[in-house]
């Protein structure tokens, strides 16, 4: 299996970097395995006091990678894909050490959970941030787990329905991400130094406080989305709705 996920030690800083451009870092099968064992090696390594989650390419990450999809049935792969995309969102909450989101890029989907689930985000100049899913017939369920304790509620009310696209800096403003950055890597740095200070015990436990409430949610809520998720990935209105995508034309229920 071909690498695409890359993991590497820098001092304090483990640095896991998604490395599929050719599918804009969807969440295939390859990249969600690679990415829990990176998180995982992160946990156990004696000298790591932070994660730097970034990416190659324009994109940073663009959800699940649908392709594999081709042959089986439907409402089995919206289960499946949803249960994983818990698992992974779960995995980056409950690591003993912050993780920072360094994005510089195009962030849909499941990606939209990704740095929802982060401690910390760092976006520059590139990034973009859209959640489409009713443009297309389905919502964003299972992301929301970790969105919307971020997000200020006037801002999820907006961008859950309306799909607009919008950047670093407006997103910094509404929660979504910690800072926006002309200089990523430098901004990333100035944090990393910062965390680097903490010890394992105090930076564990201070992190554990800042997801209790979201982990909690996970417990309660994460299986009726995830059925939710997989009622409405099968369904007539998203079946048109991706059609339309992929056809680039105007789903039946757009008028005018």
């Amino acid at each position: 299996m071909s690498a695409v996920v890359h993991y590497r030690v820098q001092g304090a800083v483990a640095r896991l970097t998604l490395d599929s451009p050719h599918n804009r870092n969807a969440l295939s099968t390859a990249l969600v395995e690679q990415l829990h064992q990176g998180l995982t090696d992160a946990a156990d390594e004696p000298g790591v006091r932070v994660v730097v989650l970034g990416h190659t390419g324009g994109t940073f990450c663009a959800g699940a990678d649908l392709s594999e999809a081709a042959g089986q049935d439907p409402g089995e792969i919206a289960v499946d894909r949803a249960r994983e995309m818990t698992r992974t969102l779960r995995a980056i909450l409950e690591l003993p050490v912050p993780v920072i989101g360094a994005i510089d890029g195009h962030v849909r989907a499941g990606g939209m959970g990704l740095i929802g689930a982060c401690d910390l985000v760092v976006a520059g100049p590139q990034s973009t941030f859209a959640l489409t899913e009713a443009r297309i017939g389905v919502a964003p369920s299972i992301i929301s787990l970790t969105l919307l304790p971020k997000m200020s509620p006037r801002a999820a009310g907006r961008y859950f329905v309306t799909g607009e696209k919008f950047g670093a800096a407006e997103a910094a403003e509404i929660g979504l991400i910690t800072q926006a950055a002309d200089d990523v890597e430098s901004a990333v740095a100035a944090l990393t130094a910062e965390i680097a200070k903490g010890s394992p015990q105090g930076l564990a436990t201070s992190k554990a406080l800042t997801t209790a409430s979201i982990l909690r949610r996970f417990d309660e809520d994460a299986e009726a989305l995830t059925r939710q998720s997989a009622q409405l990935f099968v369904s007539d209105e998203a079946r048109e709705g991706m059609m339309a995508f992929l056809q680039k034309r105007p789903p039946n229920w757009v008028t005018g």
